[in-house]
């Protein structure tokens, strides 16, 4: 048996090789960035007009002007223009190219227009204002966007802006979730007394698809002859293997058996945690398959994806991992095991504004439904029997 920690790393030291692809920019949202964006220009490339109104030279009004004579209109879209007389001024609209001669900016809240002539109504302006200079967002070769960011909205109109009509993305993992036991049947059944409808093989489906990974899903009868034939198809087809159910000690959880005789090599067995504790991780040496046996009670396969497998596929997708955040306990806990322990909270802000953790134990790693009502689980370190309100506790957060 590992302490979590152990069990973290050893996860951590099995590397993921992964393809690249490219794929359409607008095909893109929630993939992968496998190559950095740079700023193919000065952004913006141009000194801008911020404000519908006019543009003057300052020195007019600095000298005592109030009124211009309007030369010309000017829009977004249109060639840049000159400002012939500085004693002049055109009427420009918000997002086109200063005019030469041109380099202060003034709204027409600020103006009476009349017969062709502005009218500035306020005493106070300041040269150069309301306009956006050229470069100053971003100079021409500047690195906007870092490979592996997810890729948002943002980063599409990023993407956009740069001329990047396709864009480089890491190919997903073939991964294959399977769920194990006879008392399971389909979602389109009647359970009897002594059956349940598989779910949690569509949980880790579903968990998988919120990083915008794909996976194919496999269910396994409690027979030894079928257990083997499936997985040993499995391992020739997919590079990452889920498993759920059938680690445990009972004579009919079979899959560890199984997968050291079909050549996965266990890197542990059991963790230091609940809910999770029998949880079964190896690899296959010459292909290369990472597997993931998880306990197959609902909140344990859970925490499993979330604690574990998750943070592992971000990081060899490339991703930066980011410390958990700490969120502050809101009552007390009293957990006498020596395990981590892995405690399901809903999340509140109080009147200092800090984010507190309000502790939804459900009724064991079987109640699923109490997952609808929580945040995330926060971690309860090993070591302790009691945790007090106000301490501050990492956090894993799923919603």
């Amino acid at each position: 048996m590992v302490t979590v920690e152990e069990a973290q790393r050893l996860i951590s030291e099995e590397v993921l090789e992964l393809d690249t692809e490219r794929v359409k920019m607008t095909n893109t949202l929630g993939r992968v960035l496998a190559e950095d964006l740079y700023a193919d220009l000065d952004f913006p490339s141009y000194n801008s007009i911020r404000m519908d109104g006019i543009a003057i030279n300052f020195s007019a009004f600095e000298k005592g002007n109030r009124t211009f004579k309007i030369e010309k209109v000017n829009g977004a879209g249109m060639p840049q223009t000159i400002l012939e007389n500085s004693e002049n001024c055109i009427e420009i609209m918000t997002g086109a190219v200063c005019p030469i001669g041109a380099d202060t900016n003034i709204r027409y809240e600020d103006l009476k227009i009349e017969n062709g002539v502005a009218t500035i109504l306020i005493d106070k302006i300041t040269k150069g204002q309301n306009i956006h200079p050229k470069g100053k967002n971003r100079k021409q070769g500047d690195l906007i966007v870092p490979k592996g960011r997810r890729i948002t909205a943002a980063e599409i109109g990023v993407a956009a802006t740069i001329g990047k009509s396709f864009l480089k993305v890491v190919k997903p993992p073939k991964i294959a979730v399977i769920s194990s036991g006879d008392e399971l049947i389909k979602v389109s059944q009647k359970p009897k007394l002594h059956q349940k409808r598989r779910s949690n093989s569509f949980a880790c489906q579903a968990q998988l698809a919120a990083m915008n990974v794909p996976s194919a899903t496999f269910h396994l009868a409690d027979n030894e002859k079928a257990i083997h034939e499936t997985i040993s198809k499995i391992l020739d087809e997919y590079q990452v293997i889920v498993l759920s159910g059938g680690v445990s000690m009972g004579k009919f959880d079979l899959i560890p058996k199984v997968l050291e005789s079909l050549g996965v090599e266990k890197s542990f067995y059991k963790v230091y945690q609940r809910p999770g504790k029998p949880f079964w991780f190896g690899r296959h040496p010459s292909k290369g398959v990472k597997v993931f046996a998880f306990p197959g009670n609902p909140v344990s396969t859970f925490v499993g994806m979330e604690a574990y497998l998750l943070p592992w596929l971000r990081n060899n997708m490339g991703m930066k991992i980011r410390p958990y955040p700490k969120v502050v306990l809101a009552e007390e806990v009293t957990f006498k095991p020596d395990l981590l322990h892995f405690l399901q909270v809903h999340l509140e802000t109080d009147d200092q504004d800090r984010t507190l953790a309000i502790p939804r134990k459900g009724k064991g790693s079987g109640d699923h439904a109490n997952l609808t009502d929580v945040s995330g689980f926060i971690i309860l370190p090993r070591g302790r029997d009691i945790f007090k309100v106000g301490e501050s506790f990492e956090l894993i957060q799923f919603r």
